[in-house]
C-alpha cells in the first residue's frame, strides 16, 4: 500500500491524514495529474490516489476537482469540496490520535483560494500560505523537502513546522521570490478587456512566485490566463487559467473548459499542457472563452 498524489500543500496535508490514518509504510509516490490523464504513471493495485485524476489500477481514490468525477463505483472519497485533504479528513474523522481541524482548514483556504488582500500581499505574514509557497512541482529534486513536511506535520503544529530550520530557509527564499515575482508580472503581463494575460514564454525559465498576487495587481480583471513553457520540456507549452479572488465575475467553468483541451482542474482554477506546436490555436481559442465569459455547465 502507497500514497500516490501530486506535489502542492493539499496533497501534503492528504499524506499526513492518510498516513495516521491507515498502515502505510512505503513512501509516497509522486506524479503529474497529466501523467494519469495520459496513462503515464505507473499506478498498482493497493495504491491510494490523493488530489489526482482516477486510475482504474488504483485501490482507493480521494478527490475534489470538477473535472475528475466519475460515475462508475469506486472504494473512497469523491466530493467538490474546498481541499481533496477535507474529504480525506472527512472520510477517516474518527481515525486521528492527533488535531488536525485547524491544518484542515488552513489546507481549505489556501487551495480554494480563499484569501484576503493582505494575505496576498502579505504571506509572510501568515505561516500556512507562506510554508504552502515553498511547494512547487516543478522540482523533482524537492521530494526530499516534501516528504521531510509530511513528517514534520504529522508531529507538530504549523508554528512550530515553521520554525525548523529548512522549512524557515525556504520561506525566506520565497518572500525573496515573491519580489522579483511581481516585477516578472508586471512587465508580461497585458490586459485585453476583462482578461489578464501573463506570458512567460520569452524567459529562459518561467519564475515561481505568489500565484494569487496578479489578482491585485490587475484588479479590474475577472480571470488570468498565464502561459509558460515547462522548464524541463521546452516542446510543451503549460497553460493555467484562475479566476480573480477579488473580482468574482467570471461565468466560466475553467476546469470543464480546459478539460477541452488536454487538461483540467476547478471550477475556479484549472491548467492544461500541449505540445508547443497547438500554442497559438489553443490560446486564441481559450482567450475567446474567456472574453465571452459566458456560463458552460454541464
Amino acid at each position: 500500500m502507497r500514497i500516490v498524489t501530486r506535489a502542492d500543500f493539499d496533497s501534503i496535508v492528504c499524506a499526513v491524514l492518510l498516513y495516521e490514518a491507515l498502515d502505510i509504510n512505503k513512501p509516497v509516490k509522486w506524479v503529474e495529474p497529466s501523467e494519469i490523464q495520459k496513462g503515464l504513471a505507473d499506478v498498482e493495485e493497493g495504491d491510494i490516489l490523493a488530489n489526482l485524476p482516477y486510475d482504474k489500477n488504483c485501490s482507493m481514490w480521494f478527490d475534489h476537482h470538477y473535472t475528475n468525477r466519475i460515475d462508475t463505483p469506486f472504494e473512497g472519497a469523491f466530493e467538490i469540496a474546498p481541499s481533496a485533504a477535507g474529504v480525506i479528513f472527512k472520510y477517516y474523522k474518527d481515525r486521528f490520535t492527533r488535531d488536525y481541524s485547524e491544518l484542515v482548514r488552513e489546507t481549505d483556504k489556501i487551495d480554494s483560494a480563499d484569501l484576503s488582500l493582505d494575505e496576498v500581499l502579505h504571506p509572510e505574514s501568515y505561516p500556512s500560505l507562506l510554508i504552502s509557497m515553498t511547494i512547487s512541482n516543478r522540482d523533482k529534486s524537492d521530494e526530499a523537502y516534501w516528504n521531510k513536511l509530511i513528517d514534520l506535520l504529522r508531529k507538530f503544529d504549523i508554528p512550530e513546522v515553521f520554525h525548523d530550520p529548512e522549512v524557515k530557509k525556504r520561506c525566506k527564499k520565497v518572500i525573496e521570490q515573491n519580489k522579483a515575482y511581481e516585477t516578472l508580472l508586471k512587465e508580461h503581463t497585458h490586459v485585453e478587456k476583462h482578461v489578464s494575460v501573463t506570458d512567460f514564454r520569452s524567459l529562459d525559465e518561467a519564475p515561481v512566485g505568489n500565484r494569487f498576487l496578479v489578482y491585485s495587481l490587475f484588479p479590474e480583471t475577472i480571470v488570468n490566463m498565464k502561459i509558460r513553457y515547462d522548464n524541463e520540456d521546452r516542446e510543451k507549452v503549460i497553460i493555467g487559467v484562475g479566476h480573480s479572488i477579488f473580482n468574482p465575475n467570471c461565468k466560466v467553468n475553467v476546469g470543464l473548459m480546459l478539460s477541452n483541451f488536454e487538461g483540467g482542474g476547478h471550477r475556479g482554477a484549472g491548467a492544461c499542457n500541449f505540445h508547443k506546436s497547438k500554442t497559438d490555436k489553443n490560446i486564441r481559442e481559450l482567450l475567446d472563452i474567456l472574453l465571452e465569459n459566458k456560463a458552460n455547465e454541464e
